[in-house]
């Protein structure tokens, strides 16, 4: 396959209409419906475990300590993301291979598995060592589902949208999530509301869970009438065999890791103000779980509205501009915001905080999630994609749980979660400058 050939990308959204692109048909609202839900149930099983954490840890891994107890049930939920980059690769090879729509329905009965495995095994207390393995198992496949889910959501609607709109549309992927975080926060407030803490602790726990695993039918029902998307179908050149796919991304490392350092700071932010947000609450400033749970709601629906403000906002004014500001903004407010939080912690104040953490993570993820489909190599897209995503979730967001509960507990300090922020916004913006780099050397172009 030839270099031009490999750089065949979708035109950006200040390229030409006649630029050779594929042309696209105008975008059906019923096909973004569909995959969307299919991607609102993805994350709902995968970051219910997050909300549950301490329950799960007193399940299924008791140790001498609560902590101890708490940081291997968040380990457990973070190993799911190690599992992430292996199904961003193999999956990825099978999406750019045998196309977006079969793809999608793959890695949701992936996640199925994996979901009702964690639901269904037996305690510690009642299997022994057989529980534990059981449940690492299952995030496993929840991490390997993942992997791929958000790359072949986002490529998916990437391809059927217009050069103009395709930020617009590439939002819902983000926004779907949002709305999974909202239907997890109300699953939560009314079981604290009907059932006691004892009874949480030893049952609870596993019914938002099998409500995943109750959905999971419909959304597959909805993801089979999916169609292929025009551009895959009229690509020239499809890779032939997963080797292949291993080898175009290999020689495209420089893109992969400019837009895996794109992503840390989406998903490390993501990550804080929703699956951290009721362990912090709780555990850091000991507010009550109900408190915690509403707060986390509220932040589902704020980055529900700002992302397609910020997705339509990109396809105006371009990508890069809301990709650098906002990790700027991050790097002066996030510390003092937390201090500001932990030194007279409120519900009003912790709300506050993480509305303003809500609209960073919106404007950044917004633009982000378009500008990095543009960048890859269409024959390689999903597996690209998927790979930069996944790469950065493993080894930041996927752990943010874990990493902020160990700052505060070494530190002594209860703002330190800050710093981890500021660190992946860091991280990101030096992605931003590299990014362009690694695609100009690709002679495509890029946005302004």
């Amino acid at each position: 396959m030839s270099m031009p050939e490999m750089v065949d990308a979708l035109p950006s959204r200040n390229e030409p209409r006649d630029s050779g692109g594929p042309v696209t048909k105008k975008p059906r609202f019923g096909a973004v419906l569909r995959v969307a839900s299919g991607n609102f149930l993805e994350m709902y099983d995968f970051i219910v475990y997050g909300y549950y954490a301490v329950y799960i840890g007193k399940t299924f891994f008791p140790a001498g300590s609560e902590f101890a107890s708490l940081m291997l049930s968040l380990m457990t939920f973070g190993v799911g993301y190690l599992m992430r980059p292996v199904g961003a690769i193999v999956l990825g090879a099978y999406i750019d291979r045998r196309g977006r729509r079969q793809g999608l329905i793959v890695t949701l009965g992936l996640m199925a598995i994996g979901t009702l495995t964690i639901a269904v095994t037996p305690s510690y207390a009642a299997i022994g060592l057989a529980a534990p393995i059981a449940v690492v198992i299952g995030r496993l496949l929840q991490g390997l589902s993942a992997g791929v889910e958000l790359g072949g959501v986002s490529v998916y609607l990437a391809e059927i949208a217009t050069p103009r709109t395709r930020g617009f549309y590439c939002s819902w992927q983000s926004a779907s999530q949002q709305l999974a975080v909202v239907f997890t926060a109300l699953i939560a407030l009314v079981l604290t509301g009907l059932v006691t803490t004892e009874q949480l602790s030893a049952w609870g726990w596993r019914i938002p869970l099998l409500i995943g695993c109750f959905i999971i039918p419909v959304i597959l029902f909805l993801r089979r009438s999916l169609e292929e998307t025009e551009a895959f179908v009229k690509m020239k050149h499809h890779a032939r065999r997963a080797s292949d796919v291993f080898r175009i991304v290999a020689s495209h490392w420089r893109i992969v890791l400019s837009g895996m350092m794109l992503v840390v700071f989406t998903t490390t932010s993501f990550y804080l103000i929703t699956a951290y947000t009721p362990t912090f609450g709780k555990q850091a400033l000991h507010l009550d779980a109900r408190s915690a749970f509403l707060v986390t709601l509220c932040v589902g629906l704020s980055n529900f509205v700002w992302l397609p403000i910020a997705g339509s906002l990109s396809d105006r004014i371009g990508r890069r501009p809301l990709v650098t500001i906002v990790p700027v903004l991050a790097l002066v407010t996030a510390y003092p915001a937390m201090a500001w939080l932990v030194a007279a912690p409120s519900f009003s104040h912790l709300l506050a905080v993480e509305l303003w953490f809500s609209a960073l993570f919106g404007f950044y993820n917004g633009a982000m999630v378009p500008l990095l489909v543009e960048v890859m190599p269409p024959a390689v897209r999903t597996a690209g994609f998927s790979l930069a995503y996944s790469l950065a979730t493993a080894v930041f967001g996927g752990f943010t749980p874990a990493i902020c509960t160990y700052l505060i507990e070494r530190t002594g300090n209860k703002a330190s979660p800050a710093l981890w922020l500021m660190t992946a916004a860091a991280v990101s913006l030096v992605g931003v400058f590299l990014s362009r780099r690694a695609r100009s050397q690709l002679q495509v172009p890029v946005e302004a």
